[in-house]
């Protein structure tokens, strides 16, 4: 069963990354996509945006409240990623299959992908608080795990369970954040206090 599934995520790893080295346009922009910067940059800028945000106070409480729980599953995302590496280790593609490269070669372990785990993990966070920003969060998140399949540096099952890992978080965070909630709600009129809320 494993090798199966092994076969088949290397199929699929070899028809995505195939795509790549065919048209320069295309190339460049999935470059671009998987790299560490745009779609990282663009969820953050986003978060930074709906702390802001809302017609009302409630509203940006709840939001506020929202990418709280988004920075900490991020956080725990990547704790979580950082364990199974210490247990477990994957050759990235690259290291075992002939690849068309579309940037840098990481050396850290290929499965998980912590990448797909911090942003799927800050994505369902704020789809939790706002299914619209939320569900394009979740396209963009999932757009950069494809783009980083077609560069080269990652299989389809690091992706899929990177982002596992990161809803996961998320679901888990919200549980925790209802229990926390007297806390949290008392560490944001702190910060409205000196005009950070």
């Amino acid at each position: 069963m494993a090798k199966e599934l092994a076969n088949a995520d290397q199929t699929i790893f070899l028809w995505i990354n195939g795509l790549a080295g065919i048209f320069g346009p295309i190339d460049l922009l999935a470059g671009l996509l998987a790299g560490d910067y745009f779609v990282p940059v663009g969820l953050s800028l986003t978060l930074v945006a709906m702390w802001f945000a809302g017609p009302d106070k409630g509203t940006r409480q709840r939001y506020q409240l929202g990418l709280i729980v988004a920075l900490t599953s991020m956080a725990l995302s990547s704790l979580v990623v950082l364990i199974v590496n210490a247990q477990y280790f994957r050759p990235r593609p690259f290291e075992t299959v002939d690849v068309t490269h579309l940037m840098y070669m990481p050396t850290d372990s290929s499965f998980p992908a912590n990448a797909m785990a911090a942003t799927f993990g800050m994505a369902s966070a704020v789809w939790g608080v706002n299914r619209k920003v939320g569900t394009a969060l979740l396209v963009a998140a999932g757009i950069y795990g494809f783009a980083r399949v077609m560069a080269g540096v990652h299989y389809p099952l690091d992706i899929v369970g990177g982002a596992a890992i990161g809803v996961v978080t998320a679901f888990f965070v919200f549980k925790l954040r209802d229990l926390l909630m007297p806390v949290l709600v008392a560490a944001l009129r702190l910060a409205r206090i000196f005009c950070l809320a």
